[in-house]
């Protein structure tokens, strides 16, 4: 079995903690879904948010999904000029029998 990366991201309406977490499961049950993945083929999942965004850590909602033996980590994007506002990034990294090519890439609301 391979291991791939599969990114994904969501931009958020506004910085407000429920909607962050919502929109976080949103994302992580969707790449899952697309890649058909189970939580077992989970290596690790890096999540990113935008400068604009400090109301709670991306990964507590892959926690609150009951991710909770991957390792995840949370870090914050480069504060480029004209970049989206408000976007949560995640790269999740997962053992699959799908090619590079068959990966699916999941990018939400924005």
């Amino acid at each position: 079995m391979a291991v791939r990366a599969i990114r994904g991201a969501t931009q958020l309406d506004a910085d407000e903690r429920e909607h962050l977490l919502d929109s976080v499961d949103e994302l992580i049950r969707e790449v899952l879904a697309q890649n058909e993945l189970r939580t077992d083929d989970l290596i690790s999942m890096v999540f990113t948010a935008t400068p604009d965004l400090h109301s709670e850590f991306p990964a507590l909602a892959a926690r609150r999904l009951g991710i909770g033996d991957t390792p995840l980590l949370c870090s914050q994007e480069l504060d480029i000029a004209g970049a989206m506002p408000r976007v949560i990034r995640v790269l999740v990294h997962a053992e699959t029998p799908r090619s590079k090519a068959e990966v699916r890439h999941v990018y939400l609301r924005g």
